[in-house]
């Protein structure tokens, strides 16, 4: 449990279910969660079960595509805490498999707004909030099945995510601020069903083994 008066705050994106619900559940003993997803009630469980194990959230059930409720959260947040310790970006869309020539054009706006237009305006947002502790860190995840036939629109928006977080990484390579990229194993959740819905998902590592697990990795583990 977190009895520090001045906590570590934790920005999870993601944060309704699968790796980045796990993420912030691990990370709940030692940081104040403000758990970003567009789903209220999953954000509530999410949030039952912090508050069950004694930590503490900020529900921020917005649209990470919209603009003005990413500066709304941003600003809320540098007026309650000044900074941001950590920022954990698990959220992505997984568009439709589909072959590079007929990929409709409706999933390929929302795919690149989110994942990689989205991206850049959070790490716009949340830069100078990382900036202002000495010792943050942002992490971002490397999916291996990102890449090959049929995943053209998750692919190319899912890489161009990770370029922009290996940019920031290394313009950050002599700041307090560590830009961290992990590769999770493959896990059950929506976004792996999508892409293999008949796959045997009890072969498949569970999220909240996979957080720990990178936690660990990151040295951010409690």
């Amino acid at each position: 449990m977190n009895t520090s008066p001045d906590p570590k705050i934790a920005l999870v994106t993601g944060a309704s279910r699968g790796l980045g619900a796990a993420l912030a559940e691990a990370l709940a003993p030692t940081h104040h969660i403000i758990a970003l997803a567009r789903t209220t009630g999953a954000l509530e469980e999410l949030d039952d079960r912090i508050r069950a194990a004694g930590g503490q959230a900020t529900l921020a059930p917005m649209d990470l595509t919209v603009e003005a409720a990413m500066q709304q959260l941003c600003r809320s947040i540098y007026d309650r805490w000044g900074r941001l310790d950590l920022f954990v970006h698990a959220a992505i869309h997984a568009a439709p498999l589909a072959p590079a020539a007929h990929v409709d054009g409706r999933d390929w706006a929302k795919s690149v707004e989110i994942n990689a237009t989205g991206t850049q305006r959070l790490i716009t947002m949340v830069d100078p909030l990382l900036q202002a502790t000495p010792d943050s860190a942002a992490v971002f995840f490397e999916d291996a099945q990102a890449s090959g036939k049929f995943y053209g629109a998750y692919g190319a928006t899912k890489a161009a995510q990770l370029s922009l977080a290996r940019a920031w990484q290394a313009e950050n390579a002599r700041s307090g601020l560590r830009v961290s990229i992990v590769t999770p194993n493959p896990m059950p959740t929506a976004t792996r069903a999508r892409f293999h819905p008949g796959e045997d998902r009890a072969a498949l590592s569970d999220p909240r083994d996979e957080a720990a697990r990178l936690l660990r990795e990151l040295d951010l583990a409690g």
